[in-house]
Order: C-alpha cells, then structure tokens, then sequence
C-alpha cells in the first residue's frame, strides 16, 4: 500500500472486466494484494442481490463506502414532531442537532415555510447577428418552442408542474454572441435534472430547426451555434425558511444569562453576516446538518452545497446563511436557503436505506423535505453558535471525537470504557487521552 503515484501501469478495457477480474487488478497494485482483496469483500454486503442493486448505482463498483446513519429525534417542525435520519461520519453533528431539537422542543420548536418552489435551466448559444432581430425571431417563436416540448412536459404538467417561464436572455455584455434560452420550471416532487434536461436539449434543437427556417435571418444568422443545453444548480428562487422565537428571558436559567446569551449569539451571527473568514465555517456547520439528511434521503448532496453557496455569495460577498436579532424582547433566529431536492426519482425509490429514511420521517413531498432539511441546518447552526459563545466549541466536540481517538489508538472495550469515565471531568485532547490509555495500561 506504500507505492509511489505513478508507478501503476495504463490498463486498457477496464469497464469491461468483470467486477472480479476488477477487484484482482485493483489488489495487484497494492503491497499485500489478498489484504487488499479481503478489506473489499469485509465491505460487500452478504447479499448478492442487495449488492448487485448497490453495484449498478456507479461505474466500476468494487465494494461498499459506508457512512453511519443515525437519527435526531424529538424535532418539532410547525407542531409535528420528527425524528430525523442524518447520514454523516463527522462526530458530534448528531448530538448538536437533537440537542438544538430538545432546547426548542419546550419553547414551540422550528417554523418552517416555503418561499418559492422556481428551478432553472438554460440553452446557451452564439448567435452572430442582430440581437432585435432574434428578438423578434424569438418573440414570433415562443409558443412553437414550448409546444415541442409537449410530449416530454405532458405527465409533469398533469401533476401541476411543467415549464413556467421562457425568455430570451442577452448576455453579449459578458461574452460577444451570447445568448440563452433562460427556462423556469416547477418540477413537483421530483428535483427534476433528467426532466429538466430532456425539455432544454429539445428546445435547443426546435431552436436550431426554426432559426434555418426563419427568412428574415441572413445565410449567417440562421447558423445558431448551440454550446450546451443544462439546468442549473443555482436556484434562488427555490427557497426555503426555518427559524425559531422566544422570549429572551426564557432562554436560560435566568433572565441576566439569558440576556447576556442572546446579545452574544446575536454579534457572533452578525460577525458571520460580515466576515467571510468567519461566514465559510459559520455556513459549513450549517451544512453538517442539510448535508447528512440530504444523503440520507438519497438526494443530490454537492448539487444543493454548490446553490447555497453560490446564494451566499450572491451580493458580493459571502456571508452567512443564518441571521439573527433581538426585537421587543423576543430572540429570533432564522436560516433562508435555496434547496432543489426532490421525494421521487433517483435513489428515493432504489436504496433500501433512502426508503427506510422516507418512511420515518412519514413520507415527505418535496415541499416538506425542504423545510424538514432547512430544520437540520438551523438546528446544527444553533447548537454550534450556542458553544462557540458559551462553553467553546471544543469541549463538547472533543467528547464526541473521544471515541475515534480510542478506535485508532486500539483501546478495547473495556479500555474505552474507563477512558471515557475519566474524561467526563477532564478535557479531551489526543495527546491527554494517549497518556490517559498508556497510564491504565501500565497500571
């Protein structure tokens, strides 16, 4: 396993293997192939027909990646309450969310609303010409452009879904000659991207196929060049809101700390608002929490981080996601972040876990995934804001991590059970739990 980069060798036809003949080919470039073949099979599932399913998810399935799923119970969201599946291996994550559930559980726990539902696609194209007189074109052609598209809207559209808005969109100031087909679409419970795309590759070609017919155009305008049909990840018109109010009085044991808290967590979110350095990481523990129910309910993970943080960053400057005030006496926290997932398509129907996550949380629309999914990242944002200016964020981490230092240093259980009763008063770091294990050892 210690082989320099570099040194393996090109291998020609590989798709074409068999998974076994794959795997022997893998192992035989690590320093102990059947230690490299053994780990493998120790994550394949027992289950031929369970794995095949898994193996046909990818290319070149060689085994299984695991994550734990765990679940944070106890959420209320609009006076129902949940229990919410969270697919991550970060430690503490879980715990700061049912923790953050069980602070608002007493306090009228989360609101959460939609606030638009729009998805986007785009047909980019250069179009060598005058701009009115494609203008023009597209003004005469709009209707026969979202006709072509008829057959492949029909079972969208008898859903209440479908295409919403086309228009001609001028960027020429950006780049000379280009120009989009800007699409607007409600694709219901599904996130839609095979929909969303099929209906762009149509109007691109309906757009080619008039743009050679259209006699006012010369021999040159008519040769549309069409660069890419693709919807995009950037969906600020997709929103979501969740957020949580009580009294400032009510947040602590007494009103003097619970004041003094509130006006610190209020500046800490207002410095995330501010300071991009801190916004980063101020955003990425939000997305501890929408990142692990994403997963577990089988959606596109880095499509819905690649929209957030483009709508963080959309005035200019990225800042957080969260925002935070005290007014008339009242604490007020809130998150608002774009979120296209969907309850259908995909792994919602194939992955045994996905439907097992669906099923808990009583199967979700869309609509109700979003609000369940902004829930887990204002949550998680709560229980890290409240350590950062409370007791530090380090403390209660720390604890969560204690048990990944004991499984790399190869304590037992009995070993990890002493250890952990002696830092429930004593501070976590790797080096004071090394000497903590080597002193019972010797002892």
């Amino acid at each position: 396993m210690n082989k320099s980069v570099g040194q393996q060798a090109l291998v020609s036809g590989f798709s074409k293997k068999t998974k076994a003949e794959k795997i022997a080919w893998i192992s035989a470039q690590f320093a102990n192939p059947q230690q490299a073949t053994e780990l493998l099979e120790t994550y394949t599932h027992p289950d031929p027909n369970v794995q095949n399913l898994h193996d046909d998810f990818i290319e070149n399935a060689v085994a299984n990646f695991y994550l734990p799923l765990g679940v944070a119970p106890n959420v209320i969201i609009n006076g129902k309450t949940l229990t919410i599946p969270m697919a991550i291996e970060e430690s503490s994550v879980i715990a700061a969310a049912s923790n953050a559930a069980k602070f608002w559980a007493d306090k009228g726990g989360f609101t959460a609303e939609i606030l638009g539902t729009e998805k986007v696609g785009q047909v980019h194209f250069i179009f060598e010409g005058n701009p009115a007189k494609l203008q023009t074109f597209f003004d005469t052609h709009q209707s026969d452009l979202l006709k072509s598209t008829d057959d492949i809207t029909k079972n969208m559209r008898a859903r209440g879904g479908g295409i919403t808005a086309l228009t001609l969109a001028n960027k020429t100031a950006l780049l000379e000659g280009y120009f989009q087909l800007d699409v607007r679409f409600d694709t219901k419970n599904a996130m839609g991207a095979n929909f969303i795309n099929s209906c762009l590759e149509q109007l691109a070609t309906t757009l080619r196929e008039l743009a050679l017919e259209y006699e006012a155009f010369s021999q040159e305008e008519k040769e549309i060049e069409i660069v890419m049909s693709i919807l995009s990840n950037h969906v600020p018109n997709c929103l979501v809101q969740a957020s949580v109010s009580c009294p400032v009085d009510s947040l602590l044991a007494t009103p003097e700390e619970s004041q003094l808290f509130a006006e610190k967590f209020v500046q800490a979110v207002r410095i995330a608002e501010v300071e991009p350095y801190r916004a980063v990481t101020h955003n990425k523990g939000i997305m501890n929490g929408i990142d692990a129910v994403v997963i577990a309910s089988g959606n596109d993970f880095r499509a819905v981080a690649a929209g957030v943080h483009a709508y963080a960053a959309a005035s200019g400057q990225y800042h957080s996601l969260s925002r935070a005030e005290i007014k008339e006496g009242v604490f007020h926290f809130s998150l608002t972040l774009p979120l296209a997932i969907g309850t259908v398509g995909g792994l919602t129907k194939l992955h045994p876990l996905v439907q097992w996550s669906h099923e808990l949380m009583g199967f979700p629309n869309a609509e109700e995934l979003m609000q369940i999914i902004a829930v887990a990242g204002l949550a998680q944002n709560f229980a890290a804001v409240k350590s950062l200016v409370t007791t530090g964020i380090q403390q209660g981490h720390m604890k969560m991590h204690l048990l990944n230092i004991l499984n790399q240093l190869g304590a037992t259980e009995t070993e990890k059970k002493a250890i952990i009763k002696y830092f429930i008063k004593n501070t976590v770091s790797h080096h004071a739990v090394v000497e903590a294990l080597e002193k019972l050892r010797a002892e």
